[in-house]
């Protein structure tokens, strides 16, 4: 066993394959950070649209949410990039097709998370804060927003690093991600063993250090 992973460390590959593997890693970061960040923008807003009472607003969050959770992120990357783009004549870069498709997809997801940790927050909070001659908006700012975005880190947290996996998804879209440079290392040199391991580590490298803090994060907002 020793023999065989010092013989995969002493190969050129493994060397050769760390640029690839550098470059990758910081467009993966790039588009899941500057998308999860979006993605949250877009989600505050449906999911304090789905807690509206009008029908109308309720209808197009619902519609949203279902759309973009019921169908593969695959597909989403697909027609945004190729059918969703041709039909508006616009051309978009794979990096910007990438970054749009993590915001709305992420939105989506984080939509839910937004509507159930404000629900989660007691309703007489609402209450205390118009008797006190707030609006609800002042309100919903002040008082409950804070309280209920605490209880959304730990699955704004999950949700990034599930955004983070995706990227690997835009390979199909020549998005230079890891993914995608790993496949073009793989098919100049005709050795799938050690890139491939070292495209495993390089997820890793990335969400367990994310794991760990989202856990340390957990623990302190139970104490």
């Amino acid at each position: 066993m020793l023999e065989n992973l010092q013989e995969i460390f002493s190969s050129p590959h493994y060397t050769n394959t760390l640029p690839f593997l550098w470059r990758g890693m910081q467009l993966t970061l790039l588009v899941t950070f500057v998308g999860v960040f979006i993605g949250f923008i877009i989600g505050s807003f449906i999911g304090l649209m789905r807690l509206s009472k009008n029908k109308v607003i309720y209808g197009i969050a619902t519609v949203y949410i279902e759309a973009f959770r019921g169908t593969p992120i695959l597909v989403q990357a697909l027609f945004l990039y190729f059918g969703f783009s041709d039909f508006l004549g616009i051309n978009f870069t794979a990096i910007q097709a990438g970054i749009l498709v993590i915001a709305l997809n992420a939105g989506a997801y984080i939509a839910e998370i937004v509507r159930g940790g404000v629900e989660s927050i007691d309703k007489g909070q609402m209450e205390a804060g118009r008797s006190m001659g707030m609006t609800s908006t002042q309100t919903m700012r002040y008082i409950i927003w804070p309280q209920a975005f605490k209880r959304m880190i730990p699955p704004l947290g999950n949700q990034f690093i599930i955004s983070l996996k995706d990227t690997s998804i835009f390979a199909v879209i020549s998005l230079g991600e890891m993914t995608y440079l790993m496949r073009q290392y793989v098919s100049t040199t005709g050795d799938p063993f050690v890139p491939y391991i070292m495209l495993c580590l390089g997820y890793l490298i990335i969400t367990i250090p994310s794991m760990v803090i989202l856990r340390r994060v957990e623990r302190r907002l139970d104490v």
